[in-house]
C-alpha cells in the first residue's frame, strides 16, 4: 500500500515538475517575443512548436530523475534537496545548450524581420535572451514548487496519512538516540512503532516511550506479528558481532533495512556520507566539504576578496607601515611560523605592534619599571595559586596579554582595530590562508592543545583564516579556548560559501573593532 502511495506521489511530483518546466519555457518565450516585437502576441500555435519546450521538458525531467530527486525524500531535508535540485538544473541547462548547439544555432534564435533585443544598452540575440531567462526562471520556480510540495506532504502526514512505520532494533543508548532523532524530524513521515531488544531475551517491556516486543531470538515472530515498513538497526558496539546474522535473517522480509553506526558524532567536521567503490560500501566519518566544487568556489572568493582588499586598503597599509617605522625601531612587518590545513607550516605577516627586546633579555623578563602579569591558562583565565610567572611564560603561553609592556601605543591601536592583520591578505592571495577559517596557531601550541582538547586537530582540516566564526562572536584575545574550539568546529561542520559570506559581512560591521582585540 505504501509503495503504491509512493508511486502516486512520484507521479504527482513529476507532473508538477513538468508543469513548472512548461511555465518557465512559456515565460522565457513571452519575454523574448515582447522584447523583440514590442507587444504580447498570443500565438499558442507558434509557442507549442517552439523547439525550446520540445527539448527542455525531457532533458530537465531526466536530469531530476538521474539526480535522485524522485526517490523517497524522507531522509533528506529541504536544504539538501534544494542543493541537489540546483546541481540537477545546472546540468540540464548545460545539456540543453549543447543539444541546441548541435542541432543548429538558429533553432530558437531567428525571429525574421525584427531587430535584436537590447538589454542594458547592448544588443542581445533573441535565442540567448530566451536561454538566459530560462536559466533564471527554471531553478527559481522548481525550488518554490518543491518547497510547496514538501509543505503539502507535511500537512498530509500530520493527519496520519503517508506515514512509514518502523521498528528500532536495539533497546539501548543508540536505539534511544535513533528514536528521538526520528521523532524530532516529523517531516520525514517516519513513525517509530516499537523496539526490538539487542539482547536475545529481555524482560523489559518499555523503552523511550515505546513498547519492546521481544529480543533477537524472537525477531522473525515479532516482524510477522507486528508488521512494519522498515527496520533501523541500532546495535551497540558490544553486539556488533551479531550484525551479519541479523541482516541474513531480515532478508526473509520485504522491508527496508537501515543501519545506524555506533560512532561518536560530536566532533565530526561534516555530515557523514556513504559511498561505494567497486561494490564496497565506504562510510566517510570525516570528510572535508571544502574539496571539489566547494573548494573551487572558496578559493575564487579568497582570490577576489584579497585582491579587492589589497587595492582598497593599500593607502591604509602604507599609513600603518609609516606609523610603525616612525614610532619604534625595528622591522615594519612581524613574521612568525604558524600551521594551516594538513599541518602545513607557513609564515604569517602582520604589522609589528611590539617593541623589540634585546637578544640578551629573555622574553620572560619584564621591561624595566614594569611588573609581569600573572600567567594564564589556556582558557584565558589566571591559574589559581600561582604567584610568579614561569621562566618561559611568554614562550609557553604564546599569547600576548593586552597589558603586555612591549606593546607600543601605535601597536595598541593597530591591535584594537585589527589593522595589524592587513598584510595577511597577501597570504590569502597566494593560497597559504583563507579569508575565513580558524585562526592559525604556532606549532608548539598545537602540539600542546591537541593533547588537552579532544577534536582540536579537526581545525587542521581547513585552511587557517584571517577571520572566523569565533572571532565575529567576540572570541578574540584573552577568551576561552574551549569556546573558540566549539565555534571553530561548528564552522567546519556547517561550512558553505554563504556561511563564509555571512562571516565576512559580520566582520565588516562588527569584527574590526572589538574590546577583546587588543
Amino acid at each position: 500500500m505504501l509503495k503504491q502511495r509512493h508511486q502516486l506521489f512520484v507521479a504527482l511530483l513529476a507532473a508538477a515538475d513538468a508543469s513548472v518546466v512548461i511555465a518557465a519555457c512559456l515565460g522565457a518565450w513571452a519575454l523574448r517575443r515582447v522584447m523583440i516585437e514590442g507587444f504580447w502576441p498570443v500565438s499558442w500555435e507558434n509557442w507549442i512548436k517552439e523547439p525550446l519546450i520540445l527539448f527542455t521538458l525531457p532533458i530537465v525531467i531526466a536530469s531530476l530523475w538521474v539526480s535522485g530527486l524522485y526517490r523517497p525524500m524522507r531522509d533528506r531535508n529541504i536544504v539538501s534537496e534544494l542543493s541537489q535540485l540546483a546541481r540537477a538544473t545546472i546540468a540540464a541547462l548545460v545539456a540543453l545548450v549543447v543539444v541546441l548547439w548541435v542541432i543548429g544555432n538558429n533553432v530558437i534564435g531567428g525571429t525574421e524581420g525584427y531587430a535584436p533585443a537590447r538589454l542594458l544598452g547592448h544588443q542581445m540575440d533573441s535565442g540567448r535572451l530566451q536561454i538566459g531567462t530560462l536559466a533564471i526562471l527554471l531553478p527559481t520556480l522548481l525550488g518554490l514548487e518543491r518547497a510547496c510540495f514538501r509543505l503539502a506532504l507535511r500537512s498530509i502526514r500530520r493527519r496520519g496519512w503517508n506515514l512509514r512505520h518502523v521498528a528500532v532494533l536495539g533497546a539501548g543508548r543508540l536505539g534511544q538516540i535513533t528514536c528521538r532523532t526520528l521523532e524530532r524530524n516529523l517531516w520525514t513521515g517516519i513513525k517509530v512503532s516499537y523496539f526490538i531488544s539487542h539482547l536475545d531475551h529481555t524482560k523489559r517491556t518499555q523503552w523511550s516511550g515505546h513498547p519492546i516486543r521481544g529480543g533477537l531470538a524472537d525477531l522473525e515472530t515479532t516482524l510477522e506479528t507486528h508488521r512494519v515498513d522498515s527496520v533501523f538497526i541500532a546495535l551497540p558496539n558490544a553486539r556488533a558481532s551479531v550484525l551479519s546474522n541479523v541482516l541474513e535473517r531480515l532478508e526473509r522480509f520485504a522491508i527496508d533495512v537501515r543501519i545506524v553506526p555506533d560512532v561518536q558524532l560530536r566532533f565530526t567536521p561534516a555530515r557523514m556520507s556513504v559511498n561505494e567503490l567497486d561494490g564496497m560500501p565506504i562510510l566517510s566519518y570525516r570528510e572535508n566539504t571544502q574539496y571539489g566544487l566547494g573548494g573551487i568556489s572558496k578559493r575564487a572568493l579568497d582570490i577576489l576578496g584579497s585582491l579587492v582588499g589589497i587595492v582598497l586598503f593599500s593607502p591604509v597599509m602604507l599609513a600603518c607601515a609609516a606609523a610603525v617605522a616612525m614610532t619604534s625601531p625595528g622591522p615594519v612587518i612581524f613574521r612568525q611560523r604558524r600551521v594551516s590545513i594538513g599541518g602545513e607550516k607557513f609564515n604569517i605577516y602582520k604589522f609589528r605592534t611590539m617593541r623589540l627586546v634585546d637578544d640578551e633579555q629573555p622574553l620572560s623578563c619584564p621591561l624595566p619599571g614594569t611588573q609581569p602579569p600573572p600567567p594564564r591558562s589556556i582558557t584565558g583565565t589566571p591559574r589559581a595559586g600561582v604567584n610568579s610567572p614561569p621562566a618561559d611564560r611568554f614562550r609557553i603561553d604564546g599569547w600576548t596579554d593586552h597589558d603586555d609592556p612591549r606593546i607600543t601605543p601605535v601597536g595598541r591601536f593597530l591591535r584594537r582595530t585589527s589593522l595589524d592583520e592587513l598584510p595577511q591578505l597577501f597570504n590569502v592571495l597566494f593560497g597559504r590562508m583563507s579569508l575565513v577559517g580558524p585562526r592559525p596557531e604556532r606549532p608548539e601550541l598545537i602540539a600542546r592543545f591537541r593533547e588537552d582538547w579532544r577534536g582540536y586537530m579537526l581545525r587542521q582540516h581547513v585552511k587557517a583564516g584571517i577571520t572566523g566564526w569565533a572571532q565575529v562572536n567576540g572570541l578574540r584575545g584573552q577568551t576561552s579556548l574551549r569556546k573558540r574550539l566549539q565555534y571553530d568546529l561548528f564552522y567546519i561542520r556547517h561550512w558553505s560559501l554563504w556561511f563564509d559570506l555571512r562571516i565576512l559581512l559580520l566582520t565588516a560591521f562588527r569584527g574590526f573593532v572589538h574590546p577583546n582585540a587588543r
